[in-house]
């Protein structure tokens, strides 16, 4: 190193350490690590903006099926990263990952896109941050922990619950302390009126889309603009409904709170019951039941009238013989049973930290502190070569245990889980529809053929 690499080297060095940023735990990361996004919709680019602001990473590619998004996030991030670089494009992603030149691949696809390319990704040699559910179907889930362990790859899961700073709080000031006691039972749910109503007639797509390569293993259905752009959670084609989309979240927060691994037993019920005229084919009423034998989680989602407590329209409330905690993105509120002190925490944000926060379209502010908490576990993870707070399996677990209870509705019965099989004891008929069938020519992965 001359005097002039040393000179710019501490000058670089000096201003990291000045600055609230990542630091790698090892010196092995000298070069910018290389950063390619499968997906450049609203969530895709929100993670990725959260990644450039603890990280000077370098982002060099760029896959969405829909050019006008793909432009549009590429201006985004030539403006944001560091060199100005704009990075290159691509429409199919398995053509970005043949360039095997990527340290991390995002995948923020709709749910139906997320295996295939993080299985690839894998192969590929990268390590992956993919957005929650993992997979759209149970042997998808499967699938993609046996890839992230075959390769050898650090998988983070989006599900920043387990990262939000005042739900890191509430855990380990009351329930790790023992102040709630003995916990029986969870409530976990959401009240949104995020079903759209809406019935409008199909389309051709715009010029933009290559409809075909968007649907890939779904059903081909006519192109509707409810689908596309964000809307596609309405349709059962592409995700697993609010049960898929929320009750996820949640189940996440109360199995990582709690230390809990697979339930014994899932039932649900529910349905369309109340809106039959929109095009949305996914439930607006629904509860499931995660029995875990000395404890009951219990999901409610309804897309209508009113939450009973306004305040949590979307939470986990434990309920223990000592005290009650209930918590959401919002904030967590502790009642103790004795008729003590209640505590009331708000979520913290960090506009002044980060100001670019401020201004940034669809940016969810409440959330931003949790994303970039998570992007720097899942760093210091792929430094050490451990496994994140988010790892694959873990969310593979809480989207698996979402989509059984889909099961379990369309069945009308109770599942009992095996998990060291990964099948339903006793009922072949469920244990069929834990692999939904691919549209050609895209082929199903295997857990024993990733």
């Amino acid at each position: 190193m001359n005097r002039r690499q040393f000179l710019k080297f501490g000058a670089a060095a000096l201003a990291a350490a000045t600055a609230v940023r990542y630091v790698p735990t090892t010196f092995a990361v000298q070069k910018p690590r290389r950063v390619g996004l499968v997906g450049t919709g609203w969530y895709g680019k929100s993670a990725l903006f959260r990644l450039l602001q603890v990280e000077p990473v370098e982002v060099v590619s760029l896959c969405d099926a829909d050019s006008r998004m793909l432009n549009e996030a590429a201006d985004m991030v030539a403006e944001r990263q560091a060199s100005k670089k704009r990075p290159r494009l691509y429409k199919d992603f398995r053509e970005m990952l043949r360039e095997r030149d990527l340290d991390i691949v995002m995948v923020s696809t709709p749910d139906h896109w997320h295996a295939l390319p993080m299985i690839e990704a894998c192969r590929a040699g990268a390590d992956v941050w993919v957005e929650k559910p993992v997979g759209v179907d149970v042997v998808e889930c499967q699938s993609m922990v046996a890839a992230a362990r075959k390769y050898g790859r650090v998988v983070q899961v989006n599900t920043q619950r387990r990262s939000t700073p005042h739900l890191v709080e509430a855990r380990d000031r009351f329930i790790r302390e023992g102040r709630l006691g003995r916990i029986g039972l969870v409530e976990i749910c959401c009240y949104y009126h995020m079903r759209t109503r809406e019935n409008p007639p199909d389309t051709p797509p715009p010029e933009s889309l290559d409809w075909d390569l968007w649907t890939g293993p779904a059903p081909m259905r006519p192109f509707n603009r409810l689908i596309h752009p964000r809307g596609w959670r309405n349709f059962m084609e592409y995700g697993n409904g609010i049960v898929g989309d929320m009750c996820i979240h949640m189940l996440d927060m109360v199995r990582w709170m709690l230390d809990l691994g697979w339930p014994k037993r899932i039932s649900s019920s529910g349905g369309i019951l109340v809106d039959k005229q929109s095009k949305a084919n996914i439930t607006d009423t629904q509860t499931v039941t995660f029995d875990y034998g000395d404890l009951v989680v219990v999901w409610t989602h309804r897309t209508y009238g009113r939450a009973p407590d306004p305040q949590y329209p979307w939470a986990a409330t434990f309920y223990g013989d000592r005290g009650t905690l209930k918590a959401s993105v919002m904030g967590y509120d502790f009642i103790p049973q004795d008729g003590g002190q209640p505590v009331h925490v708000d979520v913290t944000y960090e506009l002044e930290q980060y100001p670019e926060d401020k201004t940034e379209r669809d940016l969810e502010r409440h959330v931003a502190p949790a994303l970039r908490r998570h992007w720097k576990n899942f760093l210091e993870a792929v430094d050490n070569r451990s496994r994140p707070v988010a790892d694959i399996e873990e969310g593979a677990i809480s989207s698996a245990c979402c989509i059984l209870g889909n099961i379990a509705m369309q069945l009308g019965r109770t599942l009992t889980w095996d998990p060291a099989r990964w099948q339903v004891v006793g009922d072949e008929e469920a244990n069929r529809l834990l692999r939904r069938p691919y549209r050609a020519p895209w082929v199903h992965p295997e857990p024993d053929k990733v």
